[in-house]
């Protein structure tokens, strides 16, 4: 499993705005330049992020991006998703996966499945505010 520019810059973006997000809106030419991300690509991002009640924007002079809720009530997984979909590394090992008709007798759907359930804990039981803390640590919710 690789994940995508959008998942990685989208994920980048979130952490920036957790960690200089409290004081009020974020613009993105902001969050642009201290990531070395292009503003444009950003623009792409909050949409889904917007849509998942992830991100909330405000309008004016002062506008910008904020988070709707704290960062620790924030996983990894619930961001990463909202670019990329499902995690899982192929598609008859993800929960929403087509069928497949030889899932029941097929060797290697274990592995799929196994992989799709370790890369689903990882990213569920870290954080937002892991990342913005620096640590990358696991929380205590997984």
């Amino acid at each position: 499993m690789k994940i995508s520019t959008k998942g990685r810059y989208a994920l980048r973006m979130m952490v920036d705005l957790a960690q200089s997000g409290q004081e009020g809106p974020v613009a993105l030419r902001d969050v642009a330049k201290r990531q070395g991300i292009s503003e444009k690509y950003l623009e792409q991002l909050v949409a889904p992020l917007i849509r998942a009640g992830l991100l909330r924007s405000v309008r004016g002079a002062s506008g910008g991006y904020l988070l709707t809720k704290a960062p620790e009530e924030y996983t990894v997984g619930e961001i990463l998703r909202t670019q990329e979909g499902s995690l899982a590394p192929v598609d008859c090992a993800a929960a929403d996966g087509a069928p497949c008709a030889r899932r029941d007798s097929c060797p290697t759907a274990p592995l799929w499945r196994r992989i799709a359930q370790a890369v689903d804990q990882v990213v569920d039981a870290t954080t937002l505010q892991d990342l913005a803390d620096g640590t990358g640590q696991l929380s205590d919710n997984g």
